[in-house]
């Protein structure tokens, strides 16, 4: 038992050495640089999401003792035949071809090893599926060679995340060919769900710090999520061979307090011009109403405009009035 604890923390020692993820280095805005490939690293980067927890529990707890147990013993089957079998310790080989058991054995526990798996993988494969509540969307749009992302509960358009030019990221302080323009930002803790397509060719949203990977197919929207468990800067790239610049567009997730990103939304957000003042009513050409006049009839038609009205007495069937004509001012007040 000692031996084994001994050898149990010295393996747990050596993973945590070799796999750390966290950089001394900070982003200008004081973030830390969390989630970006170690130099001589072995293993996956350190988890800062559910899913990401998920697959290293996989990994590790299930698989790895599962390919170890199998590798070392078909090393051993090898090395017993070479050392039993060989000419030299049997110059008289057998001349059986066939054993029941033997192949019921082969048969048997391959299966029953990849059902034991399948019990974990599809419960994995599940809780990827099984998105909780979102708080938030991103609409993740890969392009050659950039990547676009947009707010719609935010009513953010789509901010254009290229590359940072390698003077600009070694004067900041920042890994050239992870660090971008206009990364994504989200709030810590809050369920993201990442909406991805392609508006060219495939391309590939992989974040290895929060477990996604997924494609960004044109024509089609695939959703993942994910719920950062600590402020910081996270690194990922295009892992679908897109084009000569597939190895130039990183994606670079800032995640930072529910204030912050408040903040930096209403800067993104587009400014809602202030309603123009409402224009006076100009004013009416028509002469203002008689003393005495009907108040009750205000749209009464107004009076012909021609001749002289025809002198009492005459015959009505004498009397034929000329063509009326609008006056102008008639017209122009018909206008307003």
């Amino acid at each position: 038992m000692g031996m084994r604890r001994l050898v149990a923390g010295a393996a747990t020692v050596f993973a945590t050495a070799m796999t750390a993820g966290v950089a001394m280095a900070a982003d200008p805005s004081g973030l830390p640089i969390i989630g970006q490939p170690v130099d001589k690293a072995i293993g996956f980067q350190p988890a800062y999401a559910p899913l990401k927890h998920d697959v290293i529990f996989f990994h590790n707890v299930i698989l790895l003792p599962i390919i170890t147990v199998i590798t070392l013993f078909v090393a051993g089957l090898l090395l017993w035949c070479i050392v039993r079998y060989n000419k030299k310790s049997n110059p008289t080989p057998a001349r059986w071809s066939h054993n029941t058991t033997v192949e019921v054995i082969w048969t048997a526990a391959p299966v029953l090893i990849l059902m034991f798996v399948a019990i974990f993988s599809f419960k994995l494969l599940f809780a990827y599926h099984d998105m909780p509540k979102p708080d938030m969307t991103v609409k993740v749009t890969g392009y050659q060679w950039y990547w676009g992302y947009a707010y719609p509960d935010q009513k953010i358009e789509e901010l254009t995340s290229s590359m940072m030019p390698e003077e600009e990221a070694k004067a900041k302080g920042l890994p050239f060919r992870l660090a971008a323009h206009d990364p994504m930002v989200v709030p810590v803790g809050k369920v993201v769900r990442v909406l991805v397509t392609g508006a060219d060719v495939i391309h590939a949203f992989s974040l290895p710090a929060f477990g996604d990977k997924i494609d960004a197919v044109p024509g089609r929207i695939n959703q993942t999520w994910f719920k950062a468990e600590k402020e910081g800067i996270y690194y990922g790239q295009c892992s679908e061979l897109c084009g000569i610049d597939h190895a130039f567009m990183p994606i670079q997730i800032n995640v930072v307090s529910q204030a912050v990103f408040d903040a930096w939304a209403a800067s993104k957000a587009p400014k809602v011009a202030a309603p123009a003042p409402a224009a006076a009513e100009p004013a009416s050409s028509a002469a203002p109403a008689a003393p005495g006049a009907n108040p009750a009839a205000p749209f009464a038609a107004p009076p012909p405009v021609g001749p002289a009205a025809v002198p009492a007495g005459t015959p009505a069937t004498k009397t034929s009035a000329p063509t009326q004509k609008t006056a102008p001012s008639v017209k122009l007040a018909a206008l307003n």
